[in-house]
């Protein structure tokens, strides 16, 4: 079968972890049988300085002619005045905007392997295993008026949360979706005692739990979740929740596995069934483009590889393929190999793309 790829490798260490899935994406193609064809367009800080914008007309065009987008990261303090009409993070939002990118899977697995590898106590990280669910296109990031001003009494700014019962609805189903293929817990996650949005939030979810009996809803405000995913991260199975919490729990959450460096992630414009899909998605890990690190030969490309399985997965409903993936990923780390942010004492040291091209060797295998 032949796919076709749009490649947005994207700024700082983005096209170096970015090419390492894509070389392990061809080694997986020439086993099974599979094309990919990657069309290269241009994102964030690359773009803004190749064209004036951080996402082109034609780049987006081509994405859409594409059956999935592989993105690297995108800024830099190049680009970080406060003050600029053009940011680089501007090209995300336009993507996931204009490709109806409304469902971003983030899963939190931490590899027996890697238990002593974070700074929390492997009692605590035991067997974590969970999704976060977080709705994309709508919430603080995209809510109406957004702007700042100055008037007599100094500067003031606005920003605006809102959600639609359909938006609301949507995401909540591909919790419920996902949490069907695991253990059949859904939490939840607002703040739905101070904010109306949180309070519609939980009306829906509610309402949506009737379609799936199967499944156990709780209910969970974003401070205790966020207290809860350090104290007993083992409690969670799926959780889902907006935007702006999604950004930020998921950020946390990360630390559950070591490094961000380990964590994937997909952002779908369908809701999957079974735990597989056909849905357009772009693919990318939940890190930024960590700038001081370019050009180093030091990133951990794991977290861009495991997010070209779950493209494999969720778009191209390749299961056996993604699963190759994660087989290889940790046959490589049980051989001892880690790149800087995973390192311990005993294992041993590579680069980028040394890891990459490791990987890729297992997934020939």
């Amino acid at each position: 079968m032949q796919f076709n790829i749009a490649a947005l490798l994207g700024d700082g260490v983005g096209p170096e972890v970015a090419n390492e899935a894509i070389r392990v994406l061809e080694a997986m193609g020439k086993k099974f049988g599979h094309s990919f064809q990657f069309h290269h367009g241009l994102v964030g800080g690359a773009a803004i300085d190749a064209h004036g914008v951080a996402l082109a007309e034609e780049t987006l065009k081509m994405c859409r002619s594409c059956d999935a987008v592989l993105l690297g990261a995108v800024g830099g303090p190049k680009w970080d005045d406060p003050k600029a009409k053009v940011r680089p993070e501007d090209g995300l939002l336009a993507l996931r905007k204009e490709l109806e990118l409304f469902a971003n899977l983030r899963p939190v697995k931490v590899l027996p392997i890697l238990v002593d590898s974070t700074t929390l106590k492997p009692e605590v990280i035991k067997n974590v295993d969970l999704t976060v669910v977080r709705e994309l296109t709508s919430g603080l990031y995209f809510g109406q008026p957004k702007k700042q001003w100055h008037d007599a009494e100094g500067r003031k700014a606005v920003d605006t949360m809102f959600y639609s019962e359909q938006e609301i609805e949507r995401i909540v189903r591909v919790g419920f979706e996902i949490a069907l293929t695991r253990r059949k817990k859904l939490t939840s996650v607002d703040k739905a005692n101070v904010l109306e949005s949180s309070r519609l939030w939980r009306q829906v979810a509610t309402e949506v739990a009737a379609d799936y009996p199967d499944v156990e809803l709780e209910h969970m405000l974003v401070d205790a979740c966020s207290m809860r995913l350090i104290q007993r991260p083992a409690q969670f199975d799926v959780i889902v929740t907006e935007n702006t919490f999604g950004d930020i729990i998921t950020d946390e959450a990360s630390m559950l596995a070591g490094s961000m460096g380990m964590l994937p992630s997909a952002s779908l414009a369908g809701i999957p069934k079974g735990g597989v899909s056909k849905a357009f998605g772009m693919y990318e890990p939940i890190h930024g483009s960590a700038p001081s690190r370019a050009g180093q030969n030091i990133a951990n490309p794991i977290a861009t590889i495991l997010s070209a399985a779950m493209m494999l997965r969720y778009s191209f409903n390749l299961a056996n393929e993604a699963q190759a993936v994660d087989k290889a990923v940790l046959a490589v780390l049980e051989e001892g190999y880690r790149t800087y942010d995973i390192m311990e004492e005993g294992k041993i040291k590579v680069g980028t793309r040394e890891m990459g091209e490791l990987i890729a060797e297992r997934v020939a295998k």
